[in-house]
């Protein structure tokens, strides 16, 4: 297995527009397991453009209950049962994750019975394992440990950073946060550090376009990081990659990547990969120890 780091998704927010970019999801595979970060519409597309092969699906996690991260869990599952999945998956979620599948399980209860009695599938509703965390150790297993920091994202109480080590390597996904500074001791050292960045030019102009006004970019300001302080986290935790994602805003045609650039070479002077869907980072390995 290639061990890499492969942007299925890349946009903040739900809303989808023509020649856009697909919400935020993403795919890590490191220490042998195949993880999937988030699960917004499109992320079942995302991990088949990106060479996996869905009923191998082993790892799930979830960072909070947004739409925009978890809208598409439930298609995911399903979608890789019918493509042959047969074998265990662990899903990993804040609370209230184990309902939102077992919902989509009743929803789709009809579809399930029928193909497990007319095509001889196994019960997915058994296939499917979900753990509920909060902050702290997620999960560890082979040599792979998760683990979660919760983090400000107002008004969701329950929405956790992701931290992926293995062989020494750590790998980071900050969540959706405002300016969060305990963040930076979180991911110290990491290899990468997949943060969320909003460009403050153009939060009036999203909001224009999208409606709800003054509202709207109360919440934008309250609950998201501005570039210029994702690239604080990142200097101050020591990263060696930066990497920029669920970008507010990324559909917007007067922005591009030389404005997110321009924004956080304020703060940050480190490699820099600003997100796009489909963008794929190999994993490094980390040095042998000398004695």
């Amino acid at each position: 297995m290639n061990e890499r780091l492969v942007l299925l998704g890349t946009k903040g927010g739900p809303a989808l527009r023509p020649g856009g970019p697909m919400p935020t999801a993403s795919l890590l595979q490191i220490g042998g397991r195949t993880a999937v970060i988030d699960c917004a519409l499109g992320v079942t597309r995302g991990l088949v453009d990106a060479g996996v092969a869905l009923k191998t699906l082993d790892l799930v996690f979830i960072t909070h209950l947004h739409s925009d991260h978890v809208l598409e869990l439930g298609a995911l599952l399903h979608t890789a049962w019918t493509a042959g999945l047969a074998t265990p998956v662990k899903v990993y979620g804040p609370v209230g994750t184990g309902d939102v599948w077992t919902h989509f399980c009743r929803s789709l209860a009809y579809d399930i019975d029928i193909r497990i009695d007319d095509e001889g599938r196994p019960d997915i509703r058994q296939l499917v394992e979900v753990t509920e965390f909060g902050d702290g150790p997620v999960m560890q297993e082979a040599g792979l440990t998760v683990e979660a920091l919760r983090v400000d994202h107002p008004p969701v109480t329950e929405c956790y950073a992701l931290r992926f080590s293995h062989g020494g390597r750590r790998v980071v996904f900050s969540a959706d946060t405002c300016h969060f500074p305990p963040l930076a001791d979180f991911a110290r050292d990491a290899d990468i550090l997949v943060h969320e960045a909003m460009l403050a030019a153009g939060v009036d102009r999203l909001v224009a376009r999208t409606g709800n006004g003054a509202r709207l970019k109360a919440h934008l300001m309250a609950s998201h990081t501005l570039v210029e302080d994702a690239g604080r986290i990142a200097s101050d935790a020591g990263c060696a990659h930066l990497v920029l994602n669920h970008l507010i805003p990324a559909d917007d045609p007067d922005f591009g990547p030389g404005d997110w650039e321009e924004a956080v070479r304020r703060t940050w002077a480190g490699p820099l990969t600003i997100g796009r869907d489909g963008l794929e980072l190999p994993l490094i390995e980390a040095p042998a120890a000398t004695a």
